[in-house]
This record gives structure tokens, sequence and C-alpha cells, in this order.
């Protein structure tokens, strides 16, 4: 693979990873279906999966090349770019009408 597919992957896998607990009421989206699941369970899940996204990108660098040692910038950066990602399923989760 090269770097621009894995670029690429990794920022779909972001992007999906971002919204994937606010289109969807279970947790983790594997485990039980809940009825109503809290924003404190969304925002948990958020951060696990930046993590996980975080660890793939790390893996398709070590892949492409010799990983780079990262300072606190690069996490801030990231954990921002991560929850602009999440903001489309944010709005679908909390800010759309409900057509009752």
């Amino acid at each position: 693979m090269n770097q621009g597919a894995a670029v690429a992957l990794v920022l779909l896998a972001a992007i999906v990873a971002a919204n994937l607990p606010f289109v969807n009421d279970r947790l983790f989206a594997v485990g039980p279906r809940r009825p109503r699941k809290g924003l404190g369970w969304r925002l948990l899940e958020l951060l696990v999966f930046g993590g996980l996204v975080l660890l793939l990108g790390f893996a398709l660098e070590s892949r492409v090349g010799q990983r780079h040692p990262q300072g606190w910038e690069f996490y801030a950066a990231a954990l921002c770019l991560f929850v602009t990602f999440a903001f489309p399923g944010f709005v679908w989760r909390y800010l759309r009408k409900q057509h009752v």
C-alpha cells in the first residue's frame, strides 16, 4: 500500500469512526442495544474510536516507513480534527428536528 492510499484509508476510517457513536444506539457499535444512550457514553465511544484510528494510522505509518515520534501538538490537532469529523453525526442526533 502506498502512502496516498494509507492516508485516504486513515481519513475514511476517521470519518466513519467519528460519526459511529451518534448514528447507532449500541455500545461501541457491537454491544447490546440501549433504549437511550446518553451523551457521556457517546463521548467515551468517540475517544475510544479516536484512539483506534490513531493506532491504525501508526500501524500504517510504520508499514510504509519509519514511524516518527509525535509531540503533544500532534495529538491535540488529531483530537480537534476527529471532533470536527464527528460534527455531522452530532447534528443528526441532537440538532435535527424531530417530525412527530
